[in-house]
């Protein structure tokens, strides 16, 4: 009982500053322009775990309420590892991949405007130079299904001439408009089950 008075204030904060996340992004998108440069933001990250994050903030405090009964029968015990075994399944892959995404992207910062015929990648605050004519190949994975938690996270790969390979994730931004951008190169669009680079 304990664990449970103590991770519902735990979620109630968290569900708060979420709230304040969208309520600042919203202010923020009607009294600013348009920008081209994108970062692994706070927003982005929010968005892409809100799914796992929801089901892991309504099945836990369930599942802890099972470990925390003096007695459990058969049927309830098989029922609490298929409730684990569902909310754990959609979740954690999300998790896996936020992470993984993170540490790829976290110093990459993409400067993409279409209009402007403008892609640009900087690591570090350095920037990479290439124009589409040095880009060999580009590989665009995304997931075969779009209902799963875990299907936002996509990412686009350009093979380099200089034999350098740049992997962009869904942690910048939405890659469709990119993979759209470089059409014209030569694009391989690919589909898994899990978008692991």
């Amino acid at each position: 009982m304990k664990l449970l008075s103590f991770l519902r204030p735990v979620l109630e904060a968290a569900a708060v500053v979420g709230v304040v996340l969208v309520v600042l992004r919203l202010l923020s998108g009607l009294f600013s322009r348009k920008s081209h440069v994108y970062q692994p933001t706070a927003f982005r990250q929010f968005t892409l775990l809100f799914w796992p994050v929801l089901c892991l903030a309504v099945g836990l405090p369930f599942l802890v309420s099972f470990f925390l009964a003096e007695y459990t029968s058969a049927y309830e015990l098989g029922l609490l590892l298929a409730l684990a075994a569902l909310v754990l399944g959609f979740s954690v892959p999300a998790f896996v991949l936020h992470t993984y995404y993170y540490f790829i992207n976290q110093h990459t910062t993409l400067v993409f405007d279409p209009k402007q015929n403008v892609l640009e990648v900087y690591e570090a605050s350095v920037r990479i130079p290439f124009g589409k004519s040095d880009i060999r190949q580009v590989e665009y994975v995304t997931c075969r299904s779009e209902r799963l938690f875990w299907s936002p996270y996509v990412y686009l790969r350009l093979h380099l001439r200089s034999g350098e390979i740049l992997t962009l994730t869904s942690l910048l931004v939405k890659l469709a408009p990119v993979a759209e951008f470089l059409r014209n190169t030569p694009l391989e669009h690919r589909q898994r089950w899990l978008c692991w680079p």
